[in-house]
């Protein structure tokens, strides 16, 4: 993939897209991501993902270690390469949403709606390295055999961390849901890697998919 430099003007963060940062007793200060994080080409925003951690309302969370880009109707593999239909509605509202689909008639899976409204871009979270809430998220996950494979996977995560169908649309800024991306300063580093996305039947040529060198709980290597 040509390198993708500022892709978007910068826009000014609107008041309600920023937020205070969030601290506990002994843990690094966490701050929300603001919306304009998410208000630019979704194959800059995936790579800075990484390392970024997904909270949900019960305070299940997990850091995110593997991501996937989709660009809309320059994308073949992405569900609104076609156009709006109700079912990725969400996808062409404004950014910083969470789109939630249900696939193969059994799993779940999240992305996080990228660029300005109408575009239809978003980043599929593949997997997450579990932070807090493990013991709910073993109950969740009952097939899992070891801690690495409750995250290792979009369908996984969506499981370990409780989020459905009725977590499309949530607001990932304002926090209408409680499901939050948050920063603890950690960033993807040097140990970001990019290659051919998972799954997909078309576009496998394009390198849209990052997740972090050895991390131990990625869905594939």
């Amino acid at each position: 993939m040509p390198a993708v430099s500022v892709l978007r003007a910068s826009h000014a963060t609107d008041a309600s897209s920023a937020s205070p940062p969030q601290s506990s007793p002994g843990a690094l200060q966490r701050s929300t991501l603001p919306r304009d994080f998410y208000r630019r080409d979704p194959r800059v925003v995936a790579p800075e993902l990484l390392n970024k951690i997904l909270v949900a309302p019960d305070g299940r969370s997990g850091r995110i270690v593997e991501v996937e880009a989709y660009c809309g109707a320059e994308d073949p593999a992405a569900h609104t390469y076609r156009g709006q239909t109700a079912r990725n509605a969400t996808m062409f509202g404004p950014p910083g949403h969470m789109y939630v689909y249900f696939t193969y008639g059994m799993h779940w899976c999240a992305n996080t709606v990228c660029g300005d409204e109408g575009e239809g871009w978003g980043v599929l979270l593949r997997a997450l390295e579990p932070l807090t809430g493990l013991e709910r998220m073993r109950v969740s996950r009952p097939k899992a055999k070891r801690d690495t494979e409750l995250c290792s996977g979009p369908a996984r995560l969506t499981q370990a961390l409780g989020i459905t169908g009725v977590n499309n649309g949530a607001d990932l800024v304002l926090g209408d849901q409680d499901l939050r991306v948050v920063s603890d300063g950690t960033p993807a580093g040097d140990t970001a890697v990019a290659s051919q996305r998972i799954g997909i039947s078309q576009a496998r040529e394009h390198p849209w998919r990052w997740h972090l060198a050895g991390n131990a709980h990625v869905s594939r290597k």
